[in-house]
């Protein structure tokens, strides 16, 4: 990878005409080429973290993984969720189609949730303060909790967000989607309808 070059010539000039201004414009020439090393390193060890240990997507028909977190309601764990239809779905602050998939979590959680859907939204921010930002700006009405080492999202083999998950009662992934648009809200209820009624049955 090639770093951006400063103008260097002018910063040459300018020293040798100012002798005062030379420490100045070696610090920050030296600024200059420290940050754009710190941004290759990162983006390396960035490349890195993705190649280097490939994951298995999580199918259809595949038990889905169990998980330990802490949530708006407190300690969460998968285990309680036993015997409901989960509707999970990651998400990040920074995610823009995650801020029209809130408020359609809110109705799905209102609409179905005497029948045994339970929504919950892991949030992947790094920073808790991004995702309460981002809380006071759409509000949820379900729960969210909160993973910033990133470990479950590896474990559901998460790739984009938002990524959503259906889980029935025995813990079996029934339903998986990628992304939220406007045009796909009716097939993604239709699967929650679909499989509450197939877990009537059970």
């Amino acid at each position: 990878m090639l770093l951006p070059e400063p103008p260097y010539p002018a910063v040459a000039s300018l020293a040798m005409q100012d002798g005062t201004k030379i420490g100045y414009e070696m610090t920050d020439l030296i600024n200059h080429r420290t940050r754009a090393l710190s941004f290759v390193a990162s983006t390396s060890l960035a490349i890195l973290s993705l190649t280097s240990a490939p994951v298995k997507a999580l199918d259809v028909g595949n038990t889905a993984p169990t998980f330990s977190l802490t949530s708006s309601g407190g300690k969460l764990d998968s285990a309680s969720l036993k015997g409901k239809l989960v509707y999970v779905d990651f998400w990040a602050s920074w995610c823009v189609p995650c801020k029209q998939s809130f408020p359609w979590m809110n109705e799905m959680q209102a609409k179905y949730a005497d029948r045994g859907l339970h929504v919950l939204a892991i949030n992947v921010d790094a920073k808790a303060a991004d995702a309460e930002k981002f809380l006071t700006q759409v509000p949820a009405k379900f729960q969210v909790a909160f993973d910033s080492s990133g470990e479950t999202p590896k474990q559901f083999a998460v790739k984009s967000m938002p990524s959503s998950y259906l889980i029935d009662g025995n813990g079996r992934v029934v339903y998986a989607h990628t992304g939220f648009r406007e045009s796909e809200k009716n097939s993604i209820e239709a699967a929650i309808i679909a499989a509450l009624d197939n877990m009537k049955k059970q």
